[in-house]
């Protein structure tokens, strides 16, 4: 499939997990793929790496200016970088809601920012914004990583809103439980990583996590110019998790 072709893509967190994923389909389907990450140095061609902290806006505007200009333009933003957390409203303290917050959100906002004069200049632009599955179902153990994730997802749409009439489209991801370097760091600091494994894979109807190349797919298309009538939408990659309820095996 060749529907990125002749097309440009930056993608943030992009030098592992979903976002390496997504960067790598993109070329793969003809696009020019930057890459933004606290360190770029995984990626190679033909992807092109370009080191930024998306808490940090000088730094996010200088790697975008240089990444667009190299491009030769700018098509689609996928705004992926993200970290996780976990536990109650009680469990994390002030300084940790902030900085979460200011990664997961803030950063999106400082990137969209940034590339929103280079989108405009596109006749295929787009945004798609990694959200979770936690920003429409409540998950345990998961307060502050949710509150952020509600905050993306309304985000996206107020963007959809605000850029439709510009010709951006703005749609996000809410993926389940993906198999990326970061679950794999949780499972294997768990008690038992095995069994948590298991609980992992069967709260998804599925019975098993999603894969990091699932979300890219996701991505890809709701960021295709054949995608060109949707905007203002979450697609769940799920495994079923927030539409399905189903029986337990035999019953």
């Amino acid at each position: 499939m060749s529907d990125f072709e002749g097309l440009t893509a930056l993608v943030t967190g992009g030098a592992s997990g979903i976002g390496r994923a997504t960067a790598g389909l993109l070329a793969r389907r003809g696009a020019k793929v930057a890459v933004l990450d606290l360190d770029p140095s995984p990626v190679g061609d033909p992807l092109t790496g370009y080191a930024a902290d998306v808490t940090d806006d000088a730094s996010v505007r200088a790697a975008v200016a240089a990444a667009v200009h190299d491009l030769g333009g700018l098509d689609v933003l996928v705004n992926n970088a993200g970290i996780g957390a976990q536990g109650t409203v009680e469990t994390n303290s002030d300084a940790e809601w902030h900085h979460v917050f200011d990664v997961n959100v803030f950063g999106m906002v400082r990137t969209a920012r940034a590339c929103l004069p280079h989108l405009r200049a596109s006749a295929h632009a787009a945004i798609v914004n990694t959200c979770s599955i936690a920003a429409t179902a409540g998950l345990p153990q998961r307060a502050l990583y949710s509150a952020t994730k509600g905050a993306v997802y309304s985000l996206t749409l107020a963007m959809a809103a605000d850029h439709v009439r510009e010709g951006i489209r703005v749609n996000c991801v809410n993926p389940g439980t993906v198999d990326t370097p970061w679950v794999g760091r949780l499972l294997d600091a768990a008690d038992d990583p095995a069994a948590e494994r298991a609980a992992l894979e069967a709260r998804q109807p599925t019975g098993r996590l999603v894969t990091a190349d699932e979300v890219a797919a996701a991505v890809a298309h709701l960021a295709s110019p054949l995608s060109a009538a949707t905007t203002g939408t979450a697609l769940a990659v799920d495994g079923g998790m927030q539409g399905l309820r189903t029986r337990p095996a035999g019953r």
